[in-house]
């Protein structure tokens, strides 16, 4: 029996039981094994013999549209090779991530207690050689681990200010989760 970890007047998360493994790997953007509420938008990066601009957010576009102005929130993090970051959640709040240099194994899982992918874990593979964004809504357990040999920054908004008594988190070697944080030698 799933214990509960936290609730809100509108949802209520809890540490699912999940096969030992890394989950659906994420090729496309609109793969049908993603969970629910998860969108993914490829950003265009623009190179030249300077480097390259990559446009990360406007303000009402792309997955960001929705934010309210008044209470968006954009932050930076950066992490070390190897560093993993796992796992967070929210009662309220969205994230939608960037991983602007460095390359990133993003991971979720459904922690939403009615959903019927509820223990669905999903990996996503991401930074300058696939520049994606990804929008994780409530409910949604998520973290990253940097791979590569480089330090890896996030660039993330949030559509509310921190809030500390709204993330919770959980370990990165949860048992029931069962995330398999090792190379997979595929």
């Amino acid at each position: 029996m799933p214990t509960l970890l936290a609730a809100s007047e509108s949802l209520e998360l809890t540490i699912p039981h999940c096969e030992r493994g890394i989950g659906d790997v994420i090729l496309k953007p609109d793969s049908d094994k993603l969970i629910p509420g998860v969108r993914i938008q490829p950003l265009t990066l623009w190179p030249d013999d300077r480097g390259y601009f990559l446009e990360i957010t406007r303000g009402g576009q792309g997955l960001v549209a929705e934010f309210p102005p008044e209470t968006t929130q954009v932050s930076a993090a950066l992490s070390y090779s190897g560093t993993m970051k796992a796992f967070h959640y929210h009662l309220h709040q969205t994230d939608c991530w960037t991983a602007v240099s460095g390359m990133f194994q993003v991971v979720l899982v459904d922690l939403r207690k009615d959903s019927h992918t509820l223990g669905r874990k999903n990996t996503i593979y991401c930074g300058p050689l696939r520049p994606w964004q990804i929008l994780i809504p409530p409910g949604v357990g998520h973290g990253y681990k940097v791979i590569g040999g480089d330090p890896g920054l996030l660039v993330y908004a949030t559509n509310r200010l921190y809030n500390p008594k709204d993330e919770g988190r959980i370990a990165y070697d949860n048992e029931s989760i069962a995330y398999d944080w090792e190379i997979q030698h595929k």
